[in-house]
């Protein structure tokens, strides 16, 4: 049997970097926010926390005889500091079912897949050729839903 293949966006989706970008001063955050470079804050990616229920069910997907997991994540060109700490963060939170199942791409599209769970439809996240699971809206609002969808 062929396992359909599920990729994880990060921000949003496994990391909680609402949370991270909480911890800056507002005036540094509105600084980076007017110049569209939110995620390239000092260190952002330094040991944020998971969202609610991501390790586990990232977990759960890799480890079912359905389906293979794999983290598809856009990271800034202009710092490629956050590139080495988004590789970081999943060594660190998802271990060994993550091992060299980390892509970083701007064209989230050119992936074949059969599921794309992300929260926005950015970096070709809306013209994925498999199916998008919207992370955080009415119907996949949280974890619980996205399983009690996929059924792994």
């Amino acid at each position: 049997m062929t396992k359909q293949i599920v990729y994880f966006d990060m921000d949003g989706v496994l990391v909680d970097l609402a949370q991270k970008i909480n911890a800056f001063p507002p005036a540094v955050v509105e600084q980076f926010d007017a110049l569209d470079m939110v995620e390239q804050l000092p260190a952002i990616f330094l040991d944020p926390d998971p969202i609610a229920g991501a390790v586990d069910a990232f977990n759960k997907i890799c480890e079912s005889d359905k389906y293979e997991g794999y983290i598809l994540s856009t990271a800034p060109w202009d710092a490629p500091w956050v590139w080495t700490q988004k590789r970081e963060w999943v060594e660190k939170y998802l271990g060994e079912n993550a091992y060299k199942r980390l892509i970083l791409s701007h064209n989230k599209h050119l992936c074949k897949g059969d599921y794309l769970i992300d929260d926005r439809t950015k970096n070709g996240a809306g013209e994925f050729d498999g199916e998008l699971i919207q992370f955080g809206t009415k119907e996949f609002k949280n974890w619980d839903a996205v399983l009690n969808y996929l059924k792994p």
